[in-house]
């Protein structure tokens, strides 16, 4: 079984390329981020007359989370345990869609939209924090009461892990710069600690190894990247990859997203 994690930055904008993308890479389950749509306005005929079921979370123009897959669709769930709102200061909390799962072919598999951090001091980075914990305690709970269970946490983790993982660390951090701060670092970290594995790095081993380049300043043609989506699974997962793959060819082109997609490769 192939699996696949996707930041399609609006999907209705780039359906002709997520559906071409779908037949070329011949992927089982894809996990996308940031569809920009409501649940009204999401194009399910896309997936359905290609043979997927799908399952899509979107509550406005922002965000949004949806799974595809032809391997079944089951028990969808529109967040996670505990996950945090979002509340500007003197205005009611809002629980923004940036997380959904569902088991397909016997994998829960569940599509991530970190939350960005916007910057250091903003009011989104204590949320981001908050929102990564929240989720990594549900995570190790469902391993905990089932450690056979095979659990695939994908998306736009919106954190680059290791200095390796940006085109210029020493810039980063000189300026300051949110997803290589130690506290953004640590909770990515605080997966392994509870299990969970990177499953696609040690086949696409860095550095200027990347997943996104900035539509500004000919980032991608430079080669000034950063490596911020991941598929992280549980061990009973972990075991089964075989392979992983990074398709950079797909951030080519016009009307690209500035994401790329991230594909595992699953024993049966």
């Amino acid at each position: 079984m192939k699996i696949a994690t996707w930041n399609v930055n609006s999907l209705r904008a780039r359906a002709d390329r997520v559906e071409a993308w779908l037949q070329r890479s011949d992927c089982d389950v894809l996990a996308i981020q940031e569809t920009k749509c409501k649940d009204e306005n999401f194009p399910w005929e896309l997936f359905e007359r290609m043979g997927y079921e799908v399952a899509h979370f979107g509550v406005s123009q922002w965000n949004g989370v949806a799974i595809a897959s032809r391997v079944g669709l089951e028990d969808v769930e529109r967040t996670f345990l505990d996950q945090p709102p979002f509340g500007k200061e003197g205005k009611d909390p809002v629980q923004e869609a940036r997380a959904m799962a569902a088991t397909c072919g016997g994998v829960r598999v569940w599509s991530l939209y970190v939350p960005n951090g916007r910057s250091l001091d903003d009011e989104h980075m204590p949320y981001k924090l908050k929102w990564l914990e929240s989720l990594k305690d549900h995570a190790q709970g469902l391993v905990a009461a089932d450690p056979k269970a095979q659990i695939a946490l994908m998306g736009d983790w919106n954190i680059a892990p290791l200095d390796e993982d940006v085109w210029d660390i020493d810039l980063f951090l000189s300026q300051g710069h949110t997803h290589v701060s130690p506290p953004e670092r640590a909770a990515f970290h605080a997966f392994a600690e509870a299990g969970f594995t990177d499953v696609a790095r040690q086949y696409t081993p860095g550095p200027g190894v990347y997943t996104y380049w900035d539509y500004t300043q000919l980032r991608f043609p430079k080669k000034e990247g950063m490596r911020i989506d991941f598929v992280l699974g549980s061990p009973a997962l972990a075991a089964r990859v075989t392979g992983a793959s990074i398709d950079r060819e797909e951030r080519k082109g016009k009307g690209a997203s500035d994401h790329a997609p991230v594909l595992v490769d699953l024993a049966d």
